[in-house]
């Protein structure tokens, strides 16, 4: 790689052809699609970010967490500042499959905090003399391919740099990926891990049509959803302007709420609080030590030995040329993005994850195991939550029509399971 600085080194060191530079702001003629950096002229010791635009991002959304807790200015600077690379002058690196030039303008134009119309450069707003800052682009039909090759040549010149005189990677999150400042994820849906969430305005999306509820008997929803099976309920129900049972063909008129016909349709402050409320609830995962540890297992081997492997064939891949055109380079970017989002998975469930300890003795409960006879035969299963669940290996959760129907029984019980292929009778041998 060339160990030239900039964006626009950055540029040619993967095989691109560098416009620029345009001052921050103001308008590129460039209306083809693209990927763009955002520098600085000169490196910067220390993130120079302005405490009182933190302020008031934290102040206008109440669901702003950092670390799970919702932060102070200061401790949300300190974690913005630590990610800083000292001797980096590239802030950010975007592509679009639109228009570049309006793309960049979208950019300058962004209000920190808003979901639109460039959320994913916003920490950018949060610096001290970001309109002096410069942007460098090329035009490309193959904008994620090469957005994800920037990424790649950045890091492998900025670590080597950070080892060098006033450069350094301590103090880090755990974690953090090299990317530049404030690009929050790659292409390929790997995120940095910066520990920020609730950051932009939540989605007012419309409420969905109310459906029709019929309850029936558990088990007897054949067809629905595995997770869905033995609830005992279906959600039926026209969409608005399709048919009526009973009615015909005629077309189901959309009848608004008082509610709706009262106030306007821009949504008020309270109803942006609730909305803001309900982004920063999150479900707890019940969890037994077992299920977690299969789950750090399953992590290691993805993030340490899975990863490295695919990050290696990629590289591999785009030295073979065109990378529009690169099928090895295609498959291996889709089994990352596959690798991503399920570390992204775990790591969530990780991190909402509620031991269950109290196994109330004698009783099936969450981490419970119980041995039943039924139609002659023998069989153990193991009673976990639904992010655990493996049938084949003995594992069900609480939630089939099997875990639910045992739970709270005890040895020498007989349990009627309902499913979609019938009533099975169960009985509860044994308890541990």
């Amino acid at each position: 790689m060339a160990t030239e600085r900039g964006a626009a080194a950055l540029l040619r060191a993967v095989g691109l052809l560098p416009d620029g530079p345009v001052i921050w702001g103001r308008p590129l003629t460039s209306k083809a699609p693209g990927v763009y950096l955002v520098e600085i002229a000169e490196p910067k010791p220390h993130a120079p970010i302005e405490i009182n635009r933190v302020g008031k991002w934290i102040e206008r959304l109440p669901a702003l967490k950092l670390d799970g807790v919702h932060p102070t200015s200061r401790a949300l600077v300190a974690r913005l500042g630590s990610l800083w690379l000292p001797q980096e002058t590239v802030l950010f690196a975007g592509a679009t499959t639109g228009s570049v030039g309006g793309r960049v303008l979208a950019l300058a134009h962004h209000v920190l905090g808003d979901r639109r119309p460039h959320a994913e450069g916003q920490w950018l707003h949060t610096l001290v003399g970001i309109e002096r800052a410069r942007i460098w682009w090329a035009e490309t039909d193959a904008t994620e391919e090469y957005l994800d090759a920037i990424f790649d040549a950045f890091a492998d010149g900025a670590g080597p740099r950070a080892g060098g005189p006033g450069g350094s990677l301590d103090g880090r999150p755990a974690g953090a990926l090299l990317l530049p400042w404030a690009n929050t994820r790659r292409s390929t849906g790997e995120r940095q891990a910066h520990g920020i969430s609730g950051a932009i305005a939540p989605d007012e999306t419309a409420a969905p049509a109310p459906t029709h509820v019929v309850t029936i008997a558990p088990g007897d929803a054949d067809g629905a959803r595995a997770e869905d099976r033995g609830t005992g309920v279906i959600r039926t129900g026209p969409r608005a302007g399709g048919p009526v049972p009973g009615r015909g063909d005629r077309p189901a008129r959309a009848r608004p709420s008082a509610a709706m016909r009262a106030t306007p349709s821009t949504p008020s402050t309270a109803a942006r609080r609730d909305a803001a409320a309900r982004a920063a609830r999150v479900e707890a995962v019940p969890m037994t030590r077992d299920a977690l540890a299969r789950l750090e297992l399953e992590l290691h081997e993805l993030t340490q030995i899975r990863r490295p492997g695919v990050v290696a064939r990629i590289k591999a891949a785009r030295e073979h040329g065109d990378l529009k055109e690169n099928a090895e380079y295609q498959a291996a970017r889709e089994e990352q993005s596959f690798l991503e989002g399920r570390v992204r998975l775990l790591e969530d469930r990780k991190r909402h994850a509620v031991i269950v300890d109290d196994v109330v003795t004698g009783m099936v409960a969450l981490g419970s195991v119980v041995v039943v006879e039924v139609d002659g035969d023998t069989m153990t299963y193991s009673i976990v939550g639904t992010t655990d669940a493996d049938p084949a290996a003995g594992r069900i959760s609480t939630s089939s029509p099997v875990g639910a129907a045992l739970i709270g029984a005890v040895a020498g019980s007989d349990v009627e399971v309902r499913t979609p292929r019938g009533s099975a009778l169960y009985r509860v041998l044994e308890v541990r």
